[in-house]
């Protein structure tokens, strides 16, 4: 795990953590930190970059790095994970790059299990690991057909593919890992205009497609992307991600970005025809509660990216 200068003078590491954070709660935020902290990788191998994504309350003040050799806190005014995530790309060094969120809590042998999968699979360029979830309350029973798009996975064997919109190998935004060269093509899509739209969260948005389209470039250079079974985490996840509200604008959320990305990457986006709505609104008198409100949500965000794309295709220049 050597460092060494990079062209313009700065250290250069093997890995880089990005945390890419807005309001973070205090207590979580401290978790992950510690988490950070007791790593079997020693701190002086690897650099740690935080960026405060606009908080209300400017994190500088509040927060202490000083047990990390190479810790830097940047400010980005841009409000938007995508802006943060451009930011930490651009600051950081690491010929890997990890993406922590600040509600998650590593165990302590995941960047030393990263650099090592790093090694040993060079064909992979972005992967993730399980994510356990780590619940403030004991959550309603009904509510775990969802917990998947809440980022929480758990699973036995490795598996890997080189198609980008398989939902099978795709890597999750909690602790995603991108080589460098991914990153790099992320970023130069971003600032050519080829990414028109943010597909991440913005305030109390909840777009959640750009950890996929992070994760989706190592297709783009040739490279596989994947799930590891020996990186383990908990995702911290508070009683309000766990209503019906919460879970139907989340549903809506991942399908309206979705849809998009889809269109992003190439794949065809048709509108429902009549058959069509009328056999999922069949569908959906059959379910009751909240599984009703989420999956209506679900096909609200789908529809209107369909609309979406099918306007932009009308559109002179589009």
């Amino acid at each position: 795990m050597d460092c060494s200068k990079d062209g313009i003078g700065r250290m250069s590491f093997e890995l880089s953590v990005v945390i890419c954070t807005f309001n973070p709660k205090p207590q979580n935020f401290a978790r992950c930190l510690e988490a950070l902290r007791t790593q079997t990788a020693p701190a002086g191998a690897w650099e740690l970059v935080v960026i405060d994504n606009r908080s209300d309350e400017p994190l500088e003040a509040r927060t202490d790095l000083s047990w990390h050799p190479h810790a830097r806190l940047v400010r980005e005014e841009t409000l938007g994970l995508t802006p943060a995530r451009l930011r930490g790309i651009r600051e950081s060094t690491g010929t890997l790059l990890v993406f922590v969120d600040d509600d998650n809590v590593l165990d302590p042998d995941y960047l030393s299990q990263v650099l090592r999968i790093g090694r040993e699979r060079p064909y992979l360029g972005s992967w993730s690991g399980q994510c356990r979830g780590d619940f403030e309350r004991p959550p309603p029973e009904w509510t775990r057909r969802y917990w998947g798009n809440l980022a929480v996975r758990e699973f036995d064997e490795d598996v890997w593919s080189n198609l980008p919109r398989l939902a099978e190998t795709m890597p999750c935004g909690a602790g995603l890992v991108v080589r460098r060269a991914v990153a790099d093509h992320y970023l130069q899509l971003n600032e050519s205009g080829q990414r028109g739209i943010q597909f991440d969260r913005t305030g109390s948005s909840l777009m959640s497609g750009g950890d996929n389209d992070l994760a989706a470039c190592a297709c783009d250079l040739g490279l596989g992307v994947g799930l590891c079974s020996s990186l383990k985490l908990q995702h911290i996840i508070p009683p309000d991600r766990l209503t019906a509200d919460y879970l139907a604008r989340l549903a809506e959320g991942i399908s309206y970005s979705s849809i998009l990305l889809d269109h992003q990457r190439g794949k065809p986006v048709h509108q429902r025809g009549l058959a069509r709505r009328l056999a999922d609104a069949l569908r959906t008198l059959a379910l009751r509660g909240p599984d009703r409100r989420i999956a209506r949500a679900a096909r609200r965000g789908a529809d209107r990216a369909a609309r979406q794309v099918g306007a932009s295709r009308q559109t002179p220049g589009a």
